[in-house]
């Protein structure tokens, strides 16, 4: 969450530049479409699951609430330990594995993150990652309702996430409950972030997008993204290499969170 906030903390500064590039290293051809779907989930959001997610988090203890974060993301931890191995992350990935097996055993059913104190700790892998690891790239941003933020390359990340989440395969009865509960949870998680977007974005459409492709930026390099350039900020776009020869298809800002 902490990293969450920081990232729009900075993103603010350059949510104002309504543009089909980023400066994350996905493209926006779509944004007119992709606004419809944002337009129709914040409309959405503040109508029903904002104001149910602030009651929710101001009557369920942060106790519980941490044990249900904890119990979703052990049901979602599958897709993480496949993606893990995929990338080629064998000791990762053994880690991984174990640390389901925890977790789900001694920290009854995910509601107590027993590994990370056993020094098993948490990652976050998807198959857009191990896309990026294969050598393909993380294609136009697209903003679908209902789901948020995505690249082409995430997309096929939802079927085969939900395919790997025990609750896919519960009874209805169970199914539905447990799925809006996980929802208000997120919600309620992401209170403080979205506060911070509203306050702070001349453009909240541009924010989450930035905020949301340098996350993938970060998450693609396993928190260590490549170094990038700061010169000539201000020059029109341009920027320079070392012999002094401009680079025109570059970015003249580019934000980095360490």
């Amino acid at each position: 969450m902490n990293k969450i906030i920081l990232t729009l903390l900075f993103l603010g500064i350059s949510s104002g530049c309504a543009t089909t590039q980023t400066t994350n290293g996905a493209a926006d051809p779509l944004q007119p479409v992709n606004r419809v779907g944002y337009s129709i989930n914040d409309t959405l959001d503040g109508a029903l699951l904002k104001p149910i997610a602030e009651t929710y988090e101001n009557n369920v203890p942060q106790l519980l609430r941490t044990g249900i974060t904890n119990f979703f993301d052990n049901l979602n931890y599958l897709n993480v330990i496949l993606n893990s191995f995929l990338q080629g992350k064998i000791d990762q990935g053994l880690s991984d594995a174990t640390r389901f097996i925890f977790n789900s055993t001694i920290g009854l059913g995910g509601l107590v993150d027993v590994s990370t104190v056993m020094g098993l700790p948490a990652h976050d892998e998807d198959l857009g990652q191990t896309f990026a690891v294969w050598g393909f790239g993380q294609g136009a941003y697209v903003y679908l309702p209902v789901e948020g933020p995505n690249t082409v390359s995430t997309l096929p990340d939802i079927v085969v996430s939900a395919l790997l989440n025990p609750l896919t395969y519960v009874t209805s009865a169970v199914l539905f409950p447990l799925s809006a509960l996980n929802i208000i949870n997120k919600r309620a998680n992401l209170l403080e972030a979205t506060n911070i977007r509203d306050e702070a974005a001349v453009d909240p459409y541009i924010f989450t997008r930035e905020a949301f492709l340098q996350r993938r930026k970060y998450l693609i390099y396993d928190g260590n993204p490549p170094p990038e350039g700061y010169d000539d900020i201000f020059q029109n776009g341009e920027t320079f290499n070392n012999d002094g020869d401009s680079e025109s298809e570059k970015n003249s800002a580019v934000l980095r969170i360490e």
